[in-house]
């Protein structure tokens, strides 16, 4: 598996992009994805880096992507009932209004927590499979 700052510079040489245009659209330092001086880029960096190329941020972050193949249709149904249920509850403040150090959340920022969250669902639902499947139903 590629390290994070090579996985982002081959996804950039795929699509001709730059790496000094990502890293000035980004706000980072120029030189700041050289493979020589980091190969672990921090969480909320590789998340603007997903954002800017589209990309799944588990492949930044070198993380072994949880993938929607082990997931059934009836699984995807539950996690987006709880997506849904969780979200319209942060939305109508039923537990008072949400936020982060004090400030409320902003449109924008509970669009992360969701993405987030969606993220999170989905590898617990996976992980609950392997843990409490009986061995006679695994293939």
């Amino acid at each position: 598996m590629l390290s994070g700052v090579e996985y982002v510079r081959d996804i950039c040489k795929k699509r001709k992009i730059a790496i000094s245009t990502l890293e000035k659209d980004c706000g980072f330092a120029n030189g700041y994805l050289n493979p020589k001086k980091a190969s672990k880029i921090p969480y909320e960096r590789a998340l603007l880096i997903a954002n800017y190329l589209n990309v799944d941020i588990d492949n930044i972050l070198g993380v072994k992507s949880v993938g929607d193949k082990n997931l059934t249709k009836k699984d995807q149904k539950d996690i987006t009932k709880d997506l849904e249920n969780i979200m319209e509850k942060l939305k109508s403040g039923e537990d008072g209004p949400a936020s982060y150090n004090g400030e409320e959340l902003d449109p924008e920022a509970a669009e992360l927590f969701r993405d987030e969250l969606e993220i999170a669902l989905k590898r617990l639902k996976i992980i609950n499979k392997e843990k409490y499947t009986p061995k006679k139903y695994k293939k």
